[in-house]
C-alpha cells in the first residue's frame, strides 16, 4: 500500500491485515443496543412540593439557571441510583411462544430457561447456546400430548431448588408431571376417582390442577393444589398415590363445603425454623398448615383474606418466614403476618388481570427487601414490602399485561412473561451476571438464508406441487402471523389407529418404506438374504443334494454297513395296469 496517502479514501477499501481474521465483538455497542429508552415519570413529591405557576418569586435569572441544574442533577442521580439498585436498565426479548407466557422458571445456577404457554407448549432456553442474532429455543415439548392429541395449556412450572434435574409441571389436567431438565418425562403422577365423595379416599387429584411448588427443604416432596379442593403432597419415587392430603372445607354459603384451590407456596426461613405452606381458595379464604404436618386442619384461617368468588392466584412467603403477600382478584395487594394470621399489615389496590390469567403471580425479591409484580397496562411494579408503595413502575409490554414474574438470585435479573407471547428478561450490565448479559458478550453468529424459515422450503415432506398453498399462510415458528391450529396439530380428528373420526374424510394409509418405491431385482439379491429362493424349484433344490447324501452320508454313517439295501419291484413298459401288482377290491 505504499504510494496511497493517508486521507486517501482507497484505503478504507484495503485489507489491514493478511491471514484468519478472529472475531472481537463489540460488547459494549451490543449491550448498548439493548438498552431500555428512560421515560421520564414526574415524581409525586417534587408535584406535592412545586409552587403555584402564578407566584412569582423575586429570584434572578442566573439563581434560576443554578437551581434548575441542581434540580436536573438531583433528578438524574435518582435515575441513576434506581437503575443501579433494580437490573432494569437493559433487556433481552425473547419471541418463541405464539400465545401468552404463562409460566417461567430458571435452574439455581440460571444456566437454563423454561418458559411455558397457553399455546401447550414449554420452550427449553440455554443461555450458553444463545447469541444476539440465535435467540431462539432448543427445544418444544407438549408435556401433554396422547394418543388422541389432546393438548392442555401450561399453568405453571418450576424447577426443584435442592434437585435442578427435576422440573414440576402443571397443565390443565388433573395430573401432574415431573421432567428432567431436558424435557423427557420422568414420573405423571396418577389420577383419582372422581366417583368417590371423600376426597381422602381417592389416590390424586379428579379434576384440574391449578399450581404447584416443591418442598425447600425435601428433594423428593411437591405439593399441588386442585379445583377438587384439595392440596395433595407427593413423593417423586411414588407416583401411585399421594403421600398427604389436605381437604380444604369451604364454609362460604351454597359451596357443600368444597372450593377451588387458587394459589399455594411452601417457604422455609433462611435463618432456620419450621416450613410454612400457605394456600388460597377460590371462596377468598387464606389458610396455614406447618409445613412439616400434620395437615388434619390448619394452624391458622382467614375466611375473608379477599372477596368471596374471585381469584387469587399470586402469593409468596418472604425468605424469613415472617412475611406472606397475597394478589387478589378483588383488585387488592395485601401483605399478612404469619405471626398474627389474622388482619393484614398492609393493603393497596391494584387491578387485577387474575380473571382473564389466572396465573398471574406476585413475588418478593431474593433479599425480601422488595415485591415485584405486572400490571393490566404491560407496566412492572416493583413495590416496597412494608408499605406496599410503588418504588418503582417501568413499562415492559406496554398495552398488553405483565402475567408472571421471577426474580433470580444469582443472576440478580428479572424474568417476566407477558399477553403478547414475549419474554422479557431485564437486567443491568453493573449489577447482573450471567444470563443475558453472557448473551449479548458473545460474537453474533452470522446468518445463513437457512436460519429464516420464510425463505427456506422444508423438503421433509415431499414437494408442494400436488398440494394446496395458501397464499396468506406461513411456516410454523414465524410470528408475523398467525398459525392455523389444523397446521400446528396435524392429527386432530384421528383415531388412535390414524383413522379419520369423519366417515367422509377417506382413510389414508400409514406411509411405510415399502410403500414408498418397488425396489429393483438387484437391490433385492444384494441385500435380502435367501431371496434367491423365490425363484427356486424345491423339488430340484433337494435332488441336487442326493449324490452328496449317498457319498457321503452324516447322518447314516454309524449304520452303514448293516443297512438293508432297499429293494424295488421292477415294471417294464409292456406290462399294462392290469398285470401289476394286485389291487385291493373295492368293497361293494
Amino acid at each position: 500500500m505504499e504510494g496511497i496517502a493517508d486521507d486517501d479514501p482507497l484505503r478504507s477499501f484495503l485489507p489491514t491485515s493478511f491471514g484468519k481474521q478472529s472475531k472481537n465483538p463489540d460488547v459494549a455497542a451490543q449491550i448498548n443496543r439493548t438498552k431500555r429508552p428512560t421515560l421520564a415519570q414526574p415524581k409525586p413529591d417534587l408535584i406535592t412540593q412545586a409552587a403555584p405557576s402564578n407566584v412569582e418569586s423575586p429570584v434572578s435569572g442566573s439563581e434560576k439557571d443554578e437551581k434548575s441544574n441542581e434540580e436536573d442533577e438531583d433528578e438524574d442521580n435518582d435515575e441513576d441510583e434506581d437503575e443501579d439498585e433494580f437490573p432494569t436498565s437493559h433487556e433481552l426479548v425473547l419471541k418463541t411462544h405464539e400465545r401468552t407466557v404463562t409460566t417461567t422458571t430458571l435452574d439455581p445456577s440460571g444456566a437454563r430457561l423454561i418458559t411455558g404457554s397457553t399455546d401447550c407448549t414449554l420452550k427449553l432456553h440455554d443461555f450458553a447456546s444463545m447469541t444476539p442474532t440465535t435467540l431462539r429455543a432448543f427445544r418444544s415439548i407438549d408435556p401433554t400430548t396422547t394418543k388422541n392429541s389432546e393438548t392442555h395449556p401450561i399453568h405453571h412450572a418450576v424447577f426443584n431448588p435442592i434437585s435442578p434435574a427435576q422440573v414440576l409441571v402443571i397443565a390443565a389436567t388433573p395430573q401432574a408431571k415431573i421432567l428432567s431438565r431436558d424435557g423427557d418425562t420422568i414420573v405423571e403422577f396418577v389420577k383419582g376417582d372422581m366417583y368417590l365423595r371423600d376426597m381422602h379416599n381417592t389416590k390424586g387429584h379428579i379434576s384440574e390442577i391449578t399450581t404447584g411448588t416443591w418442598n425447600p427443604t425435601d428433594r423428593n416432596l411437591c405439593v399441588t393444589a386442585g379445583t377438587d379442593s384439595t392440596l395433595r403432597i407427593w413423593d417423586v419415587n411414588k407416583k401411585r398415590g399421594q403421600k398427604d392430603v389436605i381437604v380444604h372445607k369451604s364454609r362460604a354459603a351454597g359451596s357443600a363445603g368444597r372450593t377451588r384451590m387458587t394459589a399455594v407456596v411452601w417457604g422455609s426461613p433462611a435463618q432456620g425454623g419450621n416450613n410454612l405452606l400457605v394456600a388460597a381458595a377460590f371462596d377468598g379464604s387464606l389458610a396455614m398448615w406447618g409445613g412439616n404436618g400434620p395437615y388434619t386442619r390448619p394452624a391458622a384461617e382467614i375466611r375473608d383474606a379477599h372477596v368471596k368468588d374471585t381469584w387469587t392466584g399470586g402469593i409468596d412467603i418472604s425468605s424469613d418466614g415472617r412475611s406472606v403477600v397475597t394478589r387478589g382478584g378483588d383488585d387488592t395487594i395485601k401483605l399478612w403476618d404469619t405471626r398474627k394470621f389474622k388482619i393484614p399489615i398492609s393493603s393497596v389496590a391494584h387491578p387485577s388481570t387474575s380473571s382473564q390469567y389466572p396465573t398471574s403471580n406476585i413475588r418478593f425479591s431474593p433479599t425480601s427487601t422488595n415485591i415485584i409484580t405486572g400490571s393490566s397496562t404491560g407496566h412492572l411494579h416493583i413495590l416496597n414490602p412494608a408499605t406496599l408503595k410503588p418504588e418503582l413502575v417501568t413499562p415492559v409490554t406496554p398495552g398488553s399485561a405483565l402475567i408472571t414474574v421471577l426474580w433470580h438470585e444469582k443472576l440478580n435479573q428479572i424474568m417476566t412473561g407477558s399477553a403478547n407471547a414475549e419474554t422479557h428478561i431485564l437486567y443491568n450490565p453493573q449489577t447482573s451476571s450471567r444470563g443475558a448479559t453472557l448473551v449479548m458478550s458473545k460474537a453474533p453468529k452470522r446468518r445463513h438464508i437457512d436460519d429464516d424459515p420464510t425463505l427456506t422450503t422444508d423438503l421433509s415432506q415431499g414437494l408442494s406441487g400436488d398440494s394446496i398453498v395458501n397464499p396468506n399462510g406461513l411456516l410454523s415458528g414465524t410470528n408475523q402471523a398467525s398459525v392455523s391450529y389444523a397446521s400446528r396439530h396435524p392429527t386432530v380428528g384421528l383415531t388412535a389407529s390414524g383413522r379419520p373420526r369423519d366417515p367422509r374424510r377417506p382413510h389414508i394409509p400409514q406411509t411405510t418404506p415399502f410403500a414408498k418405491s418397488q425396489p429393483d431385482e438387484k437391490h433385492i439379491k444384494e441385500h435380502i438374504p435367501l431371496s434367491s429362493m423365490r425363484d427356486e424349484d424345491p423339488r430340484e433344490a433337494l435332488l441336487k443334494y442326493a449324490d452328496k447324501a449317498k457319498n457321503d452320508p452324516m447322518f447314516t454313517n454309524a449304520w452303514k454297513l448293516t443297512q438293508p439295501k432297499t429293494i424295488y419291484a421292477d415294471l417294464s413298459e409292456e406290462e399294462g395296469e392290469d398285470e401289476g401288482p394286485d389291487k385291493k377290491k373295492a368293497k361293494r
